[in-house]
């Protein structure tokens, strides 16, 4: 069973005159802890938004969402055993995680096990492995970084680019995909410097991107790492362009960074500064509920969230297999759709196209430079 019981208390069946609600379970397993805690725990918040709001509205198909929390604390392995639980206790979907390299181990489970699955990850692996149960939320790397390369070439004039990049599932995607760009754009990288998940010091890393010879830095990082760069940068007096692809401008590093955050330049595919008014009004309530600046990954998993609700109610049932099916080749238009935010379609490997963004850090804020179409 995909749904369970509610229990009532003695006054709520009086109340209710016998009659029970029905739930559906909705899992998010997401970094709620550990180094991925500052891209996981802001995703679930963004999915959590949703559900309440989607519940509030009637739920789907008439039941309420049970959206129920597992912590992948940021391990591949952990996460494996999360998702595994979630299918245990009946998820009908799952949302996360966010890490590549804890999606691309858990996503097996999801496939084997015929459960429909929403990742926040970017790594170009993710929808190369033909899992026919995941879809993103996000570009992944080899659909976002393309649109940067011109960026570089021509309005940098950058023909020499040093490269900086996670030792991780994530950052070998991004590395591997800016290399293609490179290449593709007569751009040559003259350092190539991996990092460490949850590295602290970069005053190495600077030093010899100091002396490169680059005239800008390509850097893929995750959030609290990116942030740590950017203020070593800044010590340092780097005096580069800095480029990236969505985290390394997102909202969570400009928190983390302040002002060493300013000048940097970025391809983001969802932001809070997006000039679209769904996007806008949905990062002003989440600011107003929790507190702090909805970046991408808040974005992403509220988007996801009622992406469920929208297949679901497509489809007609609460039948995973039918779910997987309708989302190949799916199109959602935001007009219609309004809590999907901006139209959206997905390929038969479950890769997103949607339009997305330039975007320069100025003064502590995402400026918009340039919207491009969606590839």
């Amino acid at each position: 069973m995909i749904r369970k019981a509610t229990l009532l208390t003695a006054s709520a069946l009086s109340l209710m005159a016998g009659l029970a609600s029905a739930d559906v379970r909705i899992a998010s397993v997401a970094e709620l802890s550990g180094a991925g805690a500052a891209a996981g725990a802001v995703w679930h918040d963004g999915i959590k938004m949703a559900v309440e709001e989607i519940n509030a509205a009637g739920g789907i198909l008439g039941e309420q969402i049970d959206l129920v929390e597992y912590d992948s604390q940021t391990d591949p392995q952990n996460s494996r055993a999360m998702v595994q639980k979630a299918i245990d206790e009946e998820a009908f979907v799952l949302m996360g995680t966010v890490y590549s390299s804890s999606t691309v181990v858990n996503m097996l489970v999801a496939m084997q096990n015929g459960v429909p699955q929403i990742t926040g990850s970017e790594s170009p692996t993710i929808t190369a492995k033909g899992n026919p149960y995941i879809f993103r939320t996000a570009f992944g790397a080899q659909k976002g970084l393309p649109k940067l390369g011109s960026y570089i070439k021509d309005d940098l004039g950058a023909s020499k680019v040093a490269v900086i990049w996670a030792n991780t599932e994530f950052g070998k995607g991004g590395h591997d995909a800016f290399e293609n760009v490179a290449a593709s754009n007569g751009i040559e990288i003259v350092s190539d410097i991996p990092t460490e998940q949850a590295q602290v010091d970069f005053a190495a890393d600077v030093a010899k991107l100091k002396s490169s010879g680059a005239e800008a830095v390509f850097a893929y990082m995750t959030e609290e790492e990116s942030a740590r760069f950017l203020i070593e940068a800044e010590k340092q007096g780097l005096g580069l362009p800095i480029v990236g692809d969505t985290v390394i401008a997102s909202q969570k590093v400009i928190d983390l960074a302040g002002s060493a955050a300013n000048g940097v330049s970025s391809h983001v595919g969802l932001t809070a500064e997006a000039p679209i008014p769904a996007i806008r009004e949905m990062a002003a309530k989440f600011e107003a509920k929790y507190g702090y600046g909805a970046d991408h990954n808040a974005i992403k998993g509220y988007l996801g969230a009622y992406t469920v609700k929208y297949v679901t109610e497509a489809v007609g049932s609460f039948d995973r297999q039918a779910f997987a099916d309708k989302m190949h080749g799916l199109c959602l238009d935001a007009a219609t759709h309004p809590g999907i935010l901006m139209d959206a379609c997905w390929d038969d490997t479950g890769e997103l196209s949607r339009e997305s963004f330039l975007v320069q850090v100025v003064d502590g804020k995402q400026q918009i430079t340039k919207t491009l179409p969606a590839n």
